[in-house]
């Protein structure tokens, strides 16, 4: 998890800081395999989720825009690692898209400069607050819930016992990282304005092309997943429950919900059925991988389409509870040259491409449901030439990070 913090609210940074060890991806080092590898992360995107134009991939800037009305919202990620260094001047690559995605010919993926000192937030005022943090589909809590994180312990060095001991652990696949590749390049990034629409096409063929990587080509036969929708409603004894429309490409489900008070606490639930937290969660899986946290109870099966947030969460959360819910979808996978049949033979590559879907959705918990606040999207867009325009606030990064730090109210 990554986010950027002023140093005024303290609280807040600490905040991040204590759940690290949750949400951080972590970073597998470059070792002996292909030279390049390159991840196309293609996202489906509804209700709040879609209306603020938020919900990317852990530290990940997204390049997304409304479609307008009721429309879901696409976004896309473009990752292109490489233990190569440039063949001369700078790094330079491109990904050359079908016609379908409306994005013009190619996209240019860019290698990030690296952060100074001088970017990195100051340390402030000594925080306040606690953290709840609460798991598992169900009217009441289960035993040892709430775990509380409390900020001003943290910030002197006392984490909760046991934290990290409970609950099954959460496996990390393969990334394209700036900090696993000796060249790296990605989109979204400043370079060009380009976004993908809501009536944006993945189908087609693709190609890569760079001064640092071989030539890679594929063509994609998987679109973006259709939107998830759905529904929070309360039940007697202040249960909340959760439910959606079944995708039919969907591996399984995750849903969690994060609320704030103004005394300073805040609220943390998850669907898993054990003390599990952590960071692939909330990015894009394998099928596999699905599958091992579906077995662990980590992740909903896909023929589950409702989840009960216990009522001690909505009543310690309070009416600022936000909830989203993640559709994890299929991957495709290409490589040059294809792996052989026989698994006997040395197989060494020179590139891998990896394709991963996901559909996603936001909402407050005990407010209207999704469809209603997309239709009010509509709505306020077609009543927007009456009103005044409000100055535009700087935006948070994405993720988890980004959205904590918007509701705390820590700036980005």
């Amino acid at each position: 998890m990554r986010t950027f913090l002023t140093s005024r609210p303290a609280r807040g940074a600490l905040l991040l800081a204590s759940l690290a060890f949750l949400a951080a991806p972590g970073s597998s080092q470059q070792g002996s395999g292909p030279i390049a590898r390159y991840t196309i992360d293609a996202g489906t995107m509804s209700g709040m989720a879609a209306m603020a134009g938020g919900g990317g991939g852990m530290g990940a800037a997204m390049s997304m825009m409304m479609g307008g009305g009721n429309k879901p919202m696409h976004e896309l990620v473009l990752r292109l690692g490489s233990t190569r260094a440039p063949a001369s001047g700078a790094p330079a690559a491109e990904h050359f898209m079908p016609a379908g995605a409306g994005l013009g010919a190619s996209v240019p993926l860019v290698t990030p400069r690296i952060a100074s000192s001088e970017d990195q937030p100051m340390p402030g005022e000594r925080p306040k607050g606690r953290l709840l943090i609460y798991w598992g589909c169900s009217a009441t809590v289960g035993a040892g819930q709430p775990v509380v994180i409390d900020f001003a312990k943290v910030a002197r060095g006392q984490m909760p016992p046991g934290l990290y001991m409970t609950g099954a652990s959460i496996p990390q696949e393969w990334q394209v990282r700036a900090s696993n590749s000796k060249t790296y390049g990605d989109w979204p990034n400043g370079q060009t304005r380009k976004t993908v629409s809501a009536n944006s096409s993945l189908l087609g063929d693709h190609r890569i092309a760079g001064n640092y990587s071989p030539d890679i080509a594929f063509n994609l036969k998987q679109d973006f997943m259709p939107a998830i929708t759905g529904s929070a409603r309360q039940i007697a004894g202040g249960a909340t429950i959760l439910s959606w429309n079944s995708l039919p490409q969907a591996t399984g489900y995750y849903a969690w919900t994060f609320g704030a008070q103004e005394n300073g606490d805040m609220v943390w639930w998850a669907s898993s059925a054990s003390q599990a937290f952590g960071g692939p969660v909330w990015d894009w899986m394998s099928p596999a991988a699905v599958q091992k946290m579906i077995a662990q109870k980590i992740v909903m099966p896909p023929s589950q389409t409702s989840c009960t947030v216990p009522a001690a969460v909505t009543q310690a959360g309070g009416e600022m509870l936000m909830g989203s819910l993640y559709a994890y979808g299929p991957e495709a996978d290409f490589a040059y040259p294809p792996r052989p049949a026989d698994p006997k033979m040395a197989w060494k590559p020179e590139w891998i491409a990896r394709v991963r879907y996901r559909a996603n959705t936001m909402w407050m918990l005990n407010g209207p449901d999704m469809g209603s606040m997309m239709s009010q999207a509509a709505d306020d867009e077609d009543d927007a030439p009456a009103r005044q325009v409000p100055k535009k606030k700087k935006k948070c990064g994405g993720g988890l990070g980004g959205m904590l730090g918007g509701a705390m109210g820590v700036g980005c």
